[in-house]
């Protein structure tokens, strides 16, 4: 499958190539000249099925709702759509306005996408009216997979990069010889970060790492695009340097950099992969409004609406370069996997994919538990069980949630993903860089019967306190080892987040990364709504979240599961 977003074409006289593509203005006229123009791009295309975006300009008298209409001259079909109402009657398609997008003001523009199939040809439409007046076509897009396309799973068949800065440090570890030859992800967490900083390695220095590594064999390079305004609304230990409203700056002086390094014809033979914005969306979900864990730094960016523009703003810009595949942060099940956060997460996502230019062709795929504890697999008891009387639901650990481990819960989110309007092929990520649970408190058996919770208890092996919490956990270990297509729907096991680095500082720590103290990774604080008012299960004397932590990385070797040799 190709999920390549077309180019813009620029030409403004009929053409006819052997793609198929045709675009027009009548007797030359200029764009300014006519009433409305229309780009029509196809951005995703396959066996029988298709992307295609759809940008209307009104040159006349402002409106307060507009209908587009066209027609295809093959099967074209329309499957759904996003930011328009688009309806089909036989080879007649029309789309009319959102509530919140009917205003039109001379020389503004609009756009909406769908999802289509045919089959022979998938051909473009001649001719486009905006309110019953015909406009001229600007643009077009490919019927033929372009060269270069995507593929299905950028993971198979191809080794991954492995960071030498990291892996210099777990190699100094006594025993982190045995891990330190893992690929794990380069985290873009500030702007210096994109030159390097403190005379570390840059995005060019790990690319042009990567091409060496690479040699004559296939190669993925995982980065972490990490710096929102407003970054991590409900945790002030990744708190970033961008503010509520700098959107900006993150557009200009973040964003538009990586993408002008990652499109550089040097690393077209790269296979990059992005892991966009963590800790960013579900917050949007969970943490505002009148819920207990909401936070006002959550509600400001939910009501400016910066997160959503941020990412939908990252992904039309690396969706641009062929050979980025960009994978969303999804959170984890402990976080979105109850019935009221499910749902309204994956449309969420979907709102941020169709923002700022993007679309869902934009979204290869999305990851879950980023830097986070949740366990793979959960072997001892199952979300359908009951123990006297009780449901597994109703124990304090799984308190209701539909879902008991992470490899579950990715895989169904995958199918509510599809449901929404993503592509029926998008793969999923699960790190699993901390959440192996290993060593000798690893439970062997399941718990005993006696109550629901002596159940759950005695047999997970996430140890955790509380699922809600994520600070540098004590007890913790190196989970599956990165690996491609290990389960249906899943695209790789990766490390996204490099063992031994922390998450936060157990104390304050002044520093110049914008990075604050948050009480979550304090061992002595005694919790919040967010982690049912718990103790934090921090490990101690931990560094600010980004810095090499000796103690939690040999924690995390000791308590691997698979065990190291």
């Amino acid at each position: 499958m190709s999920r390549t977003k077309s180019a813009l074409l620029s030409a403004m006289a009929l053409v006819a190539g052997a793609t198929g593509t045709a675009f027009a203005v009548p007797g030359g006229a200029s764009a300014s000249g006519v009433p409305c123009t229309v780009d029509y791009q196809v951005q995703d295309h396959w066996n029988n099925g298709f992307i295609a975006s759809v940008t209307i300009t009104n040159n006349t008298a402002p409106k307060s709702s507009w209908a587009v209409k066209w027609s295809y001259a093959g099967s074209e079909r329309v499957v759904n759509g996003w930011n328009a109402n688009v309806v089909q009657s036989g080879a007649d398609v029309t789309a009319t306005n959102e509530s919140y997008n009917g205003n039109l003001g001379t020389g503004g523009s609009v756009s909406f996408g769908f999802q289509g199939s045919y089959s022979g040809s998938n051909n473009i439409p001649s001719t486009f009216t905006l309110d019953g007046v015909t406009c001229n076509v600007d643009s077009g897009g490919p019927t033929d997979p372009p060269t270069g396309s995507r593929l299905d799973n950028p993971y198979d068949g191809a080794e991954v990069y492995v960071n030498p800065e990291w892996s210099a440090k777990a190699a100094a570890e006594p025993g982190g010889e045995r891990i330190a030859d893992q690929p794990t992800g380069v985290w873009l967490d500030r702007i210096a970060a994109i030159g390097g900083v403190d005379g570390g390695m840059g995005l060019r220095d790990h690319l042009d790492a990567a091409l060496e590594q690479k040699g004559d064999g296939e190669l993925v390079i995982q980065l972490v695009v990490y710096n929102l305004p407003g970054r991590d609304c409900a945790a002030l230990a990744s708190n970033g340097e961008l503010g509520p409203t700098e959107i900006d700056r993150y557009k200009t002086e973040y964003i538009d950099p990586i993408a002008g390094i990652l499109a550089d014809p040097k690393y077209a033979g790269l296979r990059i992969v992005t892991t966009i914005e963590i800790d960013s969306l579900p917050n949007l979900i969970t943490n505002t409004g009148s819920r207990p864990t909401a936070t006002p730094e959550c509600d400001t960016m939910k009501a400016n609406g910066n997160y959503v523009k941020g990412v939908g703003y990252a992904l039309s810009k690396l969706g641009d370069i062929p050979n980025v595949y960009n994978y969303v942060d999804a959170a984890h099940h402990g976080w979105i996997g109850w019935d009221d956060n499910f749902g309204a997460s994956a449309d969420l996502f979907k709102q941020a994919a169709t923002a700022e230019g993007a679309t869902v062709a934009d979204v290869h795929g999305f990851i879950t538990n980023t830097a986070n504890y949740s366990a793979l697999t959960e072997d001892h008891f199952s979300i359908d069980e009951q123990v006297s009387g009780k449901p597994v639901r109703q124990s304090k650990w799984v308190d209701w949630n539909r879902y008991v481990d992470e490899l579950s819960f990715t895989q169904a989110f995958r199918q509510q993903l599809v449901s929404t309007g993503f592509d029926s092929k998008i793969g999923m990520l699960i790190d699993t860089s901390r959440n192996g649970w290993g060593g000798s408190a690893r439970p062997s058996a399941p718990g005993a019967k006696t109550s629901v919770d002596t159940y759950v208890d005695g047999g997970r092996y996430d140890r955790r306190i509380h699922v809600g919490n994520w600070c540098n956990q004590k007890g913790a270990g190196l989970g599956e080892r990165p690996q491609a297509s290990p389960e249906p729907g899943i695209d790789a096991y990766v490390w996204m987040k490099p063992p031994g680095e922390s998450d936060g500082s157990s104390k304050a720590i002044p520093n110049n990364e914008g990075k604050g103290f948050d009480r979550m990774c304090d061992p002595t604080y005694s919790g919040n709504p967010r982690n049912g008012n718990s103790m934090s299960g921090a490990f101690p004397d931990a560094p600010i979240s980004g810095h090499w932590f000796s103690a939690q990385f040999q924690e995390l070797m000791q308590n691997a599961y698979p065990p190291l040799t």
